[in-house]
């Protein structure tokens, strides 16, 4: 099919409507704070609703006035992104030949029986099946698909099997607020016991014997506070109370051990952590915590035998160390380090099987995977030879093997499945994946480029373009993704859908700019409080480099970023509107100030060792109302943006972005459009099936589209994209 058959698919029919219809227009209402003798005004308060806990639960508790609010901003976008419709019709059945639709993943063994998830073509959710070990019968433990039904949000979290193979433990969040309920059945007939648990994180570890498990709850404040053993029969309200936070700025996790002698339970904030192991194989053990937290010491640990090995950042080992203590006697007074810290060489993360330690580390935003044997103490790494690359471990679900299993893949090449071994040194490819509508990797380039900052730094970009694409001149129309916050690092990974804008002669990059760790503990803490301002310098800063390298031109990026990246993005624009055509901002955290003065809101005090606490200290206070988005809009230029936002969504509430698009077009002085698209019944994720969210990203796309249809060939012009 080429691109002149395709309806709305011509470069002259991106374009947006803005002659028959006006903005939505918010009402002000008067509202002003003094906080350490600054005034702080804020006519778009009443937007944040005062039952928003009530909200999470049932969106339908809006209030009225605010609903409708974000039914008219919906409307709205509606109406300007309609001459652009049949282009998101295009783009979704584009995006959806490039997935199999009857895909599933390589069987994970586990002693008599392999377990995996697989699609049925056409279904949105995955059926959750196992096989006996060396083949046989399938058996499918949960259908996603049937349990969806009637659903407008449907997100399983967990799926876990007992030890005993015999039932399954199964959680699932219906409304997108990442409330979970779980359900336990019998895998003889695959009905679900009467006993639910509600109101916990998803996740599930089994107790040894098969008849309980361990789960965390979440408070009326959305946080996870407490870790609780359920019996399995039992009514919910006699659960037993394991481990329980008090401090509102910790969070609570819980994880199997790979050797599945223990439940290890994570308290962890933003800058230290405490971990606690619960024996699972005793009917009522008493936790036994492994070092008691301290201040800028975060660890997370991996017992093996009478061993116990930790990762950690102890004694100025800033991108973590490696040490092992007695299980018996973890305490930091006992550490000694088997892999020692190297300076700007991050180890991201590890796992002990019976005799081998693997782990992950990252160097210049490149990822390596380095195996050591427990015995002779003789280690190597796995090389892999593009230029950049992503890696992730699938440490599967038995500890007493030699095979490990990791995904590989690239900007250009879709996800390797390949299972190791660990003794011979030889992979095996389990599975590729598929591209239905055909990729040939060799059409595209991926290429590592290293922006100078304005304070000499090095910023690491990853670009992907079309083979047949030279910089040079004007360029082409970029996409430039960034994030920068939580020391998360971007990968360079196979994206499928991102050709869709590559094949019409974008270039697609990644910034991967400081807050994250992608050049080590040093490059997140450059990004972070009082140097948070040097992540909106870096992205704009690579967007500058870009241009002067040719592969575009001012005015022709797009900048695109989510949650945290979302205040990226409103950042740049306040700061350098000139540079980009348009501005994608997904449940983006805009209201930064005003979020960060609310303790109640569940991710406020966890947060304030990332931004810093305005409501103690004055310094954090003008330092993020220097940055925050929405109390730096100023009467100037805007590129057009969309925003994306969900009702239920716990960690970016609705509100943030409603303000912001509200103070935007009150306050700008040219520009735009200004839209908002507001999921109603969904979370942070967006929409749960998988072509569903198909949905969102051509609506980002075209977006796209619209903003840099006049620096595009005409489409009879670009090559064919299926």
């Amino acid at each position: 099919m080429d691109r002149e058959s395709m309806s709305g698919d011509k470069a002259s029919d991106w374009r947006f409507d803005l002659k028959g219809a006006a903005p939505p227009v918010a009402a002000r209402r008067d509202a002003r704070r003094i906080i350490h003798g600054r005034a702080l005004d804020d006519p778009y308060d009443w937007l944040a609703a005062k039952n928003w806990r009530e909200v999470l639960r049932d969106p339908d508790a809006l209030p009225v006035d605010i609903a409708e609010l974000i039914k008219a901003e919906n409307a709205y976008c509606a109406r300007v992104m309609a001459p652009l419709n049949d282009l998101r019709t295009t783009l979704v059945a584009e995006m959806r030949a490039r997935i199999k639709e009857d895909d599933a993943d390589v069987p994970d063994p586990d002693g008599p029986y392999a377990y995996y998830e697989r699609f049925h073509e056409g279904a949105e959710h995955p059926l959750y099946c196992r096989t006996p070990r060396h083949g046989g019968a399938e058996t499918i433990l949960i259908n996603g698909e049937a349990l969806a039904e009637g659903h407008d949000f449907f997100d399983i979290g967990d799926a876990a099997h007992a030890p005993d193979h015999a039932q399954l433990a199964w959680s699932v969040d219906d409304a997108g607020s990442e409330l979970y309920d779980i359900r336990t059945r019998a895998l003889s007939d695959g009905l679900d016991r009467a006993d639910v648990v509600s109101d916990s994180d998803g996740s599930i570890v089994w107790r040894a014997d098969s008849k309980a498990y361990y789960y965390v709850l979440i408070d009326e404040n959305h946080r996870t506070a407490q870790v609780f053993r359920h019996e399995v029969g039992a009514d919910p309200a006699t659960d037993a109370l394991i481990i329980e936070e008090t401090d509102g700025a910790w969070f609570v996790s819980l994880h199997e051990s790979r050797c599945r002698r223990f439940a290890i339970v994570s308290i962890h904030g933003h800058d230290a952590s405490e971990c606690w192991l619960i024996d699972l194989r005793e009917g009522d053990p008493t936790p036994r915590i492994v070092a008691p937290r301290e201040p800028r010491l975060r660890y997370d640990v991996e017992p093996h035998g009478d061993l116990i090995y930790i990762r950690n950042n102890a004694d100025g080992a800033d991108d973590f160390r490696i040490s092992v203590a007695p299980l018996a006697e973890p305490g930091r007074e006992n550490w000694k380090d088997v892999v020692c810290h190297r300076d700007g060489v991050m180890i991201d993360g590890f796992t002990v099987y019976a005799r081998h330690l693997v782990w992950m580390l990252r160097e210049n935003s490149l990822p390596k995977l380095v195996i050591r044997a427990l015995s002779s103490g003789e280690e190597h790494a796995i090389h892999f030879e593009e230029e950049a690359y992503s890696l992730s471990l699938d440490p599967g679900l038995e500890f007493d093997t030699d095979v490990l299993r990791f995904v590989y893949s690239s900007m250009t090449t879709p996800d390797e499945t390949y299972d190791y071994d660990m003794v011979s040194r030889t992979r095996v490819l389990r599975k590729r994946q598929e591209i239905p509508s055909g990729h040939d990797p060799k059409n595209y380039v991926t290429r590592r480029l290293f922006a100078q900052a304005r304070d000499g730094e090095s910023v690491p970009i990853t670009l992907l373009h079309r083979a047949d694409f030279a910089p040079g001149g004007e360029g082409a129309p970029l996409l430039l993704y960034g994030y920068g916050a939580y020391g998360y690092a971007l990968s360079a990974s196979f994206n499928e859908d991102i050709l869709s804008l590559v094949d019409r002669g974008f270039v697609y990059a990644r910034a991967h700019i400081r807050g994250g760790t992608d050049k080590g503990w040093r490059w997140y803490e450059d990004g972070k409080l009082e140097n948070k301002q040097n992540s909106f310098a870096d992205f704009i800063d690579c967007a500058r480099s870009l241009i002067l390298a040719g592969y575009t031109h001012e005015g022709g990026i797009v900048a695109q970023g989510g949650s945290a990246g979302g205040l990226l993005m409103g950042a740049v624009a306040n700061e350098a509107p000139e540079l980009f055509a348009g501005v994608i901002a997904s449940v983006p955290f805009v209201d930064t100030l005003n979020t960060m003065l609310r303790d109640d809101l569940p991710l406020t005090p966890p947060e304030w060792l990332e931004w810093g606490n305005p409501i103690a200290s004055v310094d954090a206070y003008d330092r993020i109302a220097s940055y925050s988005p929405y109390d730096n809009v100023r009467a100037q230029y805007y590129p057009p943006i969309l925003a994306i936002a969900g009702v239920t969504d716990p960690r970016v509430t609705y509100w943030e972005p409603l303000k912001w698009v509200a103070k935007l077009r009150a306050t700008m002085s040219d520009g735009g459009p200004v839209l908002l698209f507001t999921h109603m019944g969904a979370g942070h994720a967006g929409a749960s099936g998988r072509f569903e969210a198909l949905e969102d990203t051509a609506l980002e796309y075209a977006f796209a589209l619209a903003c840099v249809a006049g620096l595009l060939k005409k489409a009879k012009d670009l090559p064919p994209v299926c």
